[in-house]
């Protein structure tokens, strides 16, 4: 599992460059704080649409400054090793910065993806994988299932 994990975005590169082989790279990013279907079903949704799943990771200091200050819920190295269990999943990288812009530039994914409630146009690497001659998708959105709602049901 720890393969999977490439905190590095410099050897997340190299590994992907000799893997990649004539193969599609798909990349997506988010929190992924606690993992439910919703993220699954999405997961396995961008991997069907290549060969290699690439995950970025928000680190929890960014996490923090999306979601609050009570989140994340689960550490990032957790949050990490988690996601690099999913059989669907082929590569994991934490991303501390404010987009993951410079990662997708490393990743240079074949597929870029984010939930449906982003607009292709609008999710962030767009311009970038789009003038590499790649695609852009956002994919199906899972209503009532969130992180959010399962931490409000927890309080209540």
């Amino acid at each position: 599992m720890q393969q999977k994990i490439q905190l590095d975005h410099k050897t997340l590169a190299k590994a992907l460059e000799s893997a990649r082989q004539g193969k599609k790279v798909v990349f997506t990013n988010g929190c992924f704080d606690l993992l439910h279907v919703g993220h699954i079903r999405y997961l396995q949704e961008a991997k069907s649409l290549g060969d290699l799943l690439v995950v970025g990771l928000n680190t929890d200091a960014s996490v923090s400054k999306l979601k609050g200050p009570s989140r994340p819920v689960q550490h990032e190295l957790d949050r990490a090793e988690i996601m690099a269990a999913l059989g669907c999943v082929d590569f994991v990288t934490l991303f501390g910065e404010e987009t993951p812009q410079e990662l997708i530039e490393a990743v240079k994914p074949d597929v870029l993806v984010k939930g449906g409630d982003w607009a292709p146009e609008k999710i962030v690497g767009a311009p970038f994988v789009l003038g590499r001659g790649g695609t852009v998708r956002s994919l199906s959105f899972q209503p009532g299932r969130s992180t959010s709602s399962i931490i409000e049901k927890i309080k209540s």
